[in-house]
């Protein structure tokens, strides 16, 4: 039976700036206390900002800004790639202390937990969640040098919003942590736009400005009845609960990552095949190495190109017997961006490799070996060799083993 949502306790705790901070500890020199801007992919003035520390923020500079004008708002700034490995691991770490605290706890993305406290207050001595989320930044910055902003509420929504008030920011929570009480959400909610509600994007943000609707205040001086009568019953209810800070989503500790990828932006836009397949090689790797550290196999790959004049561009493929070999994930890869490249053949931006419908490879549903042989694109020595090839990067560094083509430049 589900908890009634007014005792819930649901925290979410952020990471403050993930990337740049791992990138400070991962290098402290060059990285440096300067104004520091993360690019995914080569470090060069090309490319979209994947993070921003908040010296290059006060510049005005923000993630998703094209790289090139966040170097002229901010010239001082050093440009760094993400650091993947390194990212991971420190995400790892942030996990390992929340579970600590209670075993209910959701990793959102790398950056991003959701925790369930519910029930926990007497094993807590009645201490209030605002007490224990701030014991908690102080356990994850101890452990991992890495700060957090929490939010605290009776919803997943409201929390989510909670932590990013609490983010060190000119009128942020002086210690990262904010909590709205239960009873407190409706009013809590009225200070938001709707396009700071998740899910409200920007195409369901054109069709509530056709009503007037920009901002909760907007939402809450109409009924439920109003509101269905434009939007549709399902639509409708959605966003009257979502404006009251109503979210009966749970915690889902065991839920499955949905997809994981790799992209690159490219120093300079790249129209030769063989320099595109050597990055796909790299990118293919990646990607599949992620899925094994993780315990899956994939049955979708999908291969992503932006082009020169940003036209974004995907190709897909849905195999009938799931994949983790870098070999064969590649083999896939290859045949998608051929076909990619047939079909408008221009100077490539961006190129990624996505693999979803993620399935795990123990437990339940586990793959049997003696199957592996009938898989035509995937045999169990591909699978003995990718795995030999991760044991060797675990020991010696993520750049210690790669396959022909895959390091070319």
């Amino acid at each position: 039976m589900s908890r009634d949502a007014s005792v819930r306790r649901i925290l979410l705790a952020d990471a403050d700036a993930f990337y740049v901070a791992v990138a400070r500890l991962a290098d402290p020199e060059g990285a440096g206390k300067a104004p520091l801007l993360i690019v995914g992919g080569s470090p060069e003035h090309r490319g979209v900002v994947t993070s921003a520390s908040y010296e290059a923020r006060a510049y005005g500079v923000h993630s998703a800004m094209p790289m090139a004008r966040a170097v002229r708002l901010c010239p001082g700034a050093t440009v760094v790639p993400v650091p993947w490995e390194a990212c991971a691991r420190k995400s790892r770490e942030i996990g390992a202390v929340l579970r600590r605290f209670t075993p209910v706890v959701e990793q959102a993305s790398s950056d991003e937990f959701y925790l369930d406290l519910s029930g926990t207050e007497q094993l807590y001595g009645g201490e209030p969640l605002a007490a224990t989320a701030r014991r908690m930044r102080d356990a994850v910055m101890a452990e991992t040098s890495l700060s957090l902003s929490i939010g605290g509420a009776t919803s997943k929504l409201v929390a989510k919003l909670a932590a990013g008030l609490a983010k060190p920011r000119p009128g942020g929570a002086a210690d990262g942590v904010l909590v709205v009480a239960s009873g407190a959400e409706a009013d809590f909610m009225l200070q938001f736009a709707l396009a700071d509600i998740p899910l409200v994007g920007p195409k369901f943000q054109q069709r509530l400005a056709r009503f007037g609707l920009h901002t909760v205040r907007d939402v809450v001086r109409h009924d439920l009845e109003t509101l269905v009568s434009w939007l549709g019953e399902r639509e409708g209810t959605w966003l009257h609960e979502r404006a009251q800070g109503v979210d009966r989503a749970s915690v889902e500790p065991n839920r499955e990552a949905k997809s994981v990828s790799r992209d690159e932006t490219f120093a300079t836009d790249l129209d030769d095949d063989a320099a595109l397949a050597a990055r796909l090689l790299s990118l293919a790797d990646r990607a599949s190495a992620d899925v094994r550290e993780a315990g899956l196999v994939a049955r979708t790959v999908t291969v992503k190109l932006r082009d020169a004049d940003f036209t974004t561009r995907q190709a897909s493929r849905t195999l009938a017997d799931a994949v983790q070999s870098d070999r064969a994930v590649y083999a896939v890869a290859r045949e998608l961006l051929t076909r990619l490249r047939a079909a408008r053949r221009v100077p490539a931006r961006l190129l990624g490799v996505a693999l979803s419908q993620l399935v795990r490879t123990d437990g339940e549903g586990q793959l049997s070996l003696l199957e592996a042989p009938s898989n035509p694109l995937e045999t169990e020595r591909d699978r003995v060799i990718s795995r030999m090839i991760d044991e060797v990067r675990e020991k010696f560094g993520p750049d210690a083993l790669g396959r022909g083509g895959a390091r070319q430049r």
